[in-house]
């Protein structure tokens, strides 16, 4: 079993869905990312947080078995995201956005980072995640994601980094805007022309799309019948996606194929309350039988 480092946010939300409404809980990308990967292996997080970051937020990260030797405290406010979703729950409306201390963010790795082999650089500046792999030690895996805002303002240093990394993880609406195609599968192929080995495109409630080289995969998202927050759904799939990568050990078609529907697992939790709530209280037995029941709605002779 290898271990995960995860960089991101980390981050204090406020969000409001057509069945209820919560104010300053814990989420933030690295937080979704690494609590769901927390199921699966060791995670180490690189992060920022305000003073007034609450203590049991580090207690509960603490808890998952999260090192949070990388998560620095700065003086002044923790990031805070604020929106709302309307009953379509694939779009979040933006309300409110305080960079606050994540504004000067600087990502320093720990000296026992530095050698992690599996790495998920979730949805920051790509000019940060290319100081996140200057300071790696030949790391076996990396996977990253990102947002339409750096497609728009940062598209070339997104392109160089692209080349650095072996998979590379989008929503639809963000494939489509980077390769300026509305096919997906055209936007795949141009992504993995661009570098990555592997491309994985997000489709929120109508599932993921796993293409490489020479092979493709679908799977739809599991069915659930009661949503009540989508927020942190993405890094929640990717956190237990590369997880469950590095917990086998091995990047190959089949344990590709079962790392994307860990991911629909565990992001099928994550909506099912709001903020991590629904983490705070998952068992591996559940996340078991949710896997079982997806590989039987999904196959066929």
């Amino acid at each position: 079993m290898a271990e995960l480092l995860v960089v991101g946010s980390v981050a204090l939300d406020t969000v409001e869905t057509p069945f209820g409404r919560v104010e300053e809980v814990l989420g933030g990308a690295a937080t979704y990312a690494s609590c769901a990967a927390s199921f699966f292996v060791p995670v180490r997080v690189v992060g920022v947080v305000g003073e007034d970051f609450p203590q049991e937020h580090w207690e509960f990260l603490r808890a998952r078995g999260i090192d949070l030797e990388g998560l620095q405290m700065r003086p002044g406010r923790t990031f805070r995201w604020s929106g709302f979703y309307d009953f379509d729950l694939n779009t979040a409306h933006t309300l409110r956005t305080e960079l606050n201390v994540f504004e000067a963010f600087q990502p320093h790795l720990p000296p026992t980072y530095r050698s992690t082999p599996f790495v998920f650089l979730a949805n920051i500046d790509p000019e940060l995640q290319h100081q996140v792999l200057d300071q790696m030690e030949a790391p076996r895996f990396v996977a990253c994601d990102t947002m339409n805002f750096w497609i728009e303002h940062r598209r070339q240093r997104l392109l160089e980094l692209l080349a650095r990394v072996d998979m590379v993880l989008m929503n639809d609406a963000e494939a489509r805007q980077l390769c300026q195609t509305h096919s997906l599968i055209a936007a795949a192929r141009q992504l993995l022309r661009l570098g990555p080995r592997y491309a994985v495109i997000k489709k929120g409630e109508h599932g993921a799309m796993l293409f490489g080289q020479e092979s493709f995969f679908a799977l739809p998202s599991y069915p659930l019948e009661e949503v009540k927050d989508p927020t942190g759904a993405g890094d929640t799939f990717a956190g237990g996606m590369l997880g469950y990568l590095a917990s086998v050990e091995e990047v190959s078609e089949p344990t590709l194929r079962r790392a994307v529907a860990y991911g629909s697992v565990m992001a099928s939790f994550n909506v099912e309350d709001f903020s991590l709530n629904r983490l705070r209280t998952l068992t591996r037995e559940e996340i078991a039988q949710r896997y079982a029941q997806l590989h039987e709605f999904t196959h066929f002779a």
